[in-house]
């Protein structure tokens, strides 16, 4: 059993089951962002080439929780919004072009496509809940369609997709595969190679435990030369040492899509998180995480009025359980929770609750237990605890 007593040290009382917007940091997160402040408050950047090293650590552990074939494959990015840009304004497009997307897309997912019909391209949005979800995106990729976008997991919904099946199918097909893993990533294992994505995109604050402002672009090697490049900087350049050349060239890794200065503080907080998931293991970060889901499906399956808007099969959900009651406002209910302690968020037709593998037992209880409340005015009832992983 892998130890992370003292890691999660939340206010008393406080229910965070809001992984999938914004996460809480690890207390190694802020130790290692306290002791970055204390060196730019003593010696300014005097140790910027230890700096550096924290850089290449958090890109090595990326290349290997995406399982990416190689470092150079991985660029540092603000958020998922640009690295889908960098897709979306880098690749040639003809008039005529398709891209195929499902029609509960979040917005950075659909905006940045729906942007290109100056273009000529158009966008299909293909409905995922009606018959197999996979079949029905394929099936909408026909001989115009030059690439498919989807969210590993649905942020609504958590529909969680067969990425493997799509990336075979869209291989089959000649198309483009992209995947924004944004809540998927961290959460549960990802892997680019076994789902054959062309790229794939997250930013570092959900799931990945760390701060706004970093994320993380998988390009395939044979690709990035195919992205035409809009930005460009001093250290986007393949010698982006050598200040005084005059000669220069885009990086050949996927460095060229970091035009400028790094983000080293996003860049010592993320890269501690991921230290955690490592120590951890995605496998057992993703057994842990679906025991707290589970858990939440069936303490919902038992409230009297409670109706469920995630998938139940095992295989279908990630880390994202939404929920609606009736006779509740959902603004109103979101409230009385938030007033309650319990952190969630108000998304699609319900609430969603999303927990990570730390939860504790007395989080997931309190939150069951204050729904049956709401709902029937009673109902105390309780069920065994879920392993604990703060045990010392």
């Amino acid at each position: 059993m892998y130890r992370i007593h003292g890691e999660f040290r939340q206010l008393p009382g406080l229910c965070y089951l809001n992984h999938a917007a914004v996460a809480p940091w690890p207390h190694r997160a802020q130790l290692a962002v306290q002791h970055f402040a204390k060196q730019n408050v003593q010696v300014g950047a005097r140790d910027y080439a230890d700096w550096l090293l924290v850089e290449d650590s958090l890109r090595e552990r990326l290349t290997r929780l995406l399982n990416a074939p190689s470092s150079d494959d991985i660029a540092l990015v603000k958020n998922t919004s640009q690295a889908l840009s960098f897709v979306a304004f880098g690749l040639d497009w003809r008039a005529g072009d398709q891209v195929v997307i499902s029609a509960e897309e979040f917005p950075s997912n659909r905006v940045v496509w729906e942007a290109l019909a100056p273009q000529g391209v158009e966008v299909i949005k293909v409905d995922l809940h009606c018959g197999n979800p996979e079949t029905n995106l394929l099936n909408a990729c026909g001989p115009r369609t030059r690439l498919l976008s989807v969210s590993a997991v649905q942020y609504t919904s958590g529909l969680s997709l067969n990425l493997e099946r799509l990336g075979h199918g869209c291989q089959q097909r000649g198309v483009l595969f992209c995947v924004d893993a944004i809540q998927q990533l961290g959460a549960l294992p990802f892997d680019v190679q076994a789902c054959q994505c062309a790229f794939a995109m997250a930013d570092g604050h959900k799931w990945l435990l760390g701060p706004e402002g970093l994320g993380v672009f998988y390009c395939r090697s044979d690709l990035r030369t195919q992205l035409e490049l809009h930005e460009y900087g001093w250290h986007m350049l393949e010698h982006h040492g050598d200040y005084l050349r005059q000669d220069w060239q885009p990086a050949h890794s996927a460095r060229r899509f970091e035009c400028g200065s790094p983000n080293m503080l996003g860049t010592t907080a993320l890269e501690a998180s991921l230290s955690l998931l490592e120590e951890v293991g995605m496998a057992s970060v993703g057994k842990a995480l679906q025991e707290r889901v589970q858990w939440l499906l069936d303490g919902l399956s038992g409230i009297t009025g409670a109706i469920l808007h995630s998938p139940i099969e095992p295989d279908r959900r990630a880390g994202i359980v939404t929920f609606s009651l009736i006779g509740w406002d959902q603004p109103a209910l979101f409230q009385r929770l938030r007033s309650e302690q319990v952190i969630c968020a108000q998304r699609g037709v319900g609430i969603r609750l999303s927990p990570h593998f730390y939860t504790e037992a007395r989080a997931i209880e309190k939150t069951l237990r204050l729904l049956r409340q709401l709902a029937t005015g009673g109902g105390l009832n309780s069920r065994p605890g879920i392993p604990n992983l703060f045990k010392k």
